[in-house]
């Protein structure tokens, strides 16, 4: 029992501080590797070890895949080559910069362990990277850019990873071996999803139960994730690519699937997600411990110099790898060159927090691997120094440049308000055209007004003005009041006892989904 009550307090925990993070102002993740450093030295506390298996098999699979099924693919692969130089060239690039300070700083330590340890420290985390953005405002292309490098760059750091390891056991590794097996594990990762993610997808269409359907969205995670490891591939592609294929697929679900599962991932996501922080916090004491042979100053100096470097490096690559294919582009349709967005690229450099994928590849280096200890405290070091500097600076600095984006004054932006007017349209067209049935002819005219009335609304919306916000308030005002109105009318019947409280509860969840889809969508 006794993991039951830790996981029961971790979770407990877990509340607590992200209800102190929302006070703070700051991104919870911070407030949550920061408490789990705290708790790990209280005195009396049960030991808690992080088992590398268990985070790269339990924790990152369905966070890779509910990032993956949020993912809008058009717009991923209009940025392809953005992400692409991210997720590829700046891994590499990090990975090989980070191996040669190591071996600057720790003249001991193997080439091929020194690169080891720049592959664990080279991918920006996707879990970091959405704790984090969530609670900002960036422009989309931004967004975009951000979360699919996040979502591919663990698989080429991974697949660095292990060449650098097996490089230490073997004595050495054919750089063209490398790079063939680098294109296979990447390529039958993306195999072993697209199979996965067919496979879900078409179950789902035929299971006809919401609760199976969003079960077998969990159960596609795990699939793909485990089959790729099985068969030496990429798991994290395969599980980005499921993800990413039942995201794509999800139109042809039914609604009440689509609500159950964004409910139900949601919660599975925030649990995962802080479990995660707090238990990274939580193996300072360990690391620490294992390095008593060291100096304070020396752990305090190498931990400090690669956090820099980890951090220098990337706003090293990104200006000209950003830069350089805008001149080529611009040069090659004798146009001027388009002015470099500085912004942008200052963002997408600071946005560079590390996380769990880096301390779980840290932790899961043999025993014998050439001065494992000290690489695992590095990554600590790195994960701590880019989620508390980075992460609760990314906001100040997003607007130091620029770029946060104001709240929309109608609550609604144009491009939003132009997409609900053709529906609203098209939904308008589709009752007209029922009027001059016999059967429904009657219905669909009592129905026109209502149709008829959300269809010039949303137009005027379209156009804007001080006049279409406050029409927009007033009318959230209206339904709200009258939902409001609904329930104390429901609770009002439950003195009636021949009205069953399982009829009165589906009535208020019709109300709640009602709110809810006001709410989201007037703002």
């Amino acid at each position: 029992m006794e993991i039951v009550e830790v996981l029961l307090a971790l979770m407990a925990a877990c509340v607590v501080l992200a209800v102190l993070a929302r006070l703070a102002g700051v991104p919870y993740a911070v407030v949550l590797i920061l408490g789990g450093i705290a708790l790990c030295f209280i005195p009396g506390l049960p030991r808690i070890t992080l088992d590398p298996d268990i985070a790269l098999t339990f924790f990152l699979p369905p966070l890779l895949v509910g990032s993956a099924y949020r993912t809008d693919w058009r717009a991923f692969r209009r940025n392809l080559q953005p992400i692409l130089l991210l997720a590829l060239g700046c891994v590499a690039f990090t990975a090989f910069a980070i191996g040669a300070l190591a071996r600057l700083l720790i003249p001991d330590i193997p080439w091929a362990a020194a690169i080891a340890l720049g592959a664990i420290l080279a991918p920006p985390d996707a879990v970091a990277a959405s704790a984090v953005l969530q609670r900002l405002k960036l422009p989309p292309r931004l967004v975009t850019v951000l979360e699919g490098e996040s979502l591919v760059n663990d698989a080429s750091a991974l697949v660095i990873y292990r060449f650098a390891v097996a490089a230490v056991a073997a004595g050495s590794v054919s750089p063209l071996d490398a790079a063939g097996s680098f294109l296979l594990v990447g390529l039958g990762g993306i195999a072993v999803g697209l199979a996965s993610g067919w496979a879900a997808v078409w179950l789902i269409l035929r299971l006809k139960d919401p609760l199976l359907e969003v079960t077998l969205t969990f159960l596609a995670a795990f699939a793909s994730y485990l089959l790729a490891e099985a068969l030496g591939i990429s798991g994290v592609l395969a599980a980005v690519t499921a993800g990413i294929m039942v995201g794509q697929a999800q139109h042809r679900f039914t609604a009440r699937t689509r609500q159950e599962a964004r409910s139900v991932w949601n919660f599975v996501e925030f649990v995962l997600t802080s479990l995660i922080f707090i238990l990274i916090g939580l193996q300072l004491k360990d690391i620490l411990t294992r390095l008593e042979g060291r100096g304070v100053w020396e752990l305090i100096g190498l931990g400090v110099l690669v956090s820099l470097a980890l951090i220098a490096s990337r706003f090293v690559w990104i200006f000209p790898a950003m830069w350089l294919p805008r001149q080529l582009r611009s040069v090659a349709r004798h146009d001027p060159m388009p002015p470099a967005s500085i912004p942008n690229m200052i963002v997408l450099s600071w946005a560079g927090m590390r996380g769990v994928v880096s301390l779980a590849a840290a932790i899961a280096l043999p025993a014998a691997f050439p001065e494992r200890d000290i690489i695992v405290f590095l990554a600590f070091c790195a994960i701590l120094a880019t989620l508390v500097v980075q992460g609760t600076t990314l906001e100040w600095v997003i607007r130091r440049v620029g770029l946060n984006m104001p709240a929309h004054a109608n609550g609604i932006d144009m491009a939003e308000a132009k997409a609900r007017h053709a529906a609203a349209t098209a939904a308008l067209a589709a009752v007209q055209a029922r009027a001059a049935d016999v059967l429904y002819g009657p219905i669909a005219a009592d129905l026109l007004p209502e149709f008829q009335d959300r269809a010039n609304h949303l137009q005027r919306v379209t156009k804007g003005g001080g006049a279409a916000a406050a029409e927009r308030a007033a009318r959230r005002a209206v339904r709200l009041e009258a939902l409001a109105a609904a329930r104390e009318a429901l609770r009002a019947c439950q003195q009636d006892k021949d009205l069953p409280e399982e009829m009165l509860a589906r009535l208020r969840q019709e109300y709640d989904y009602e709110e809810n889809r006001l709410r989201q969508a007037m703002g």
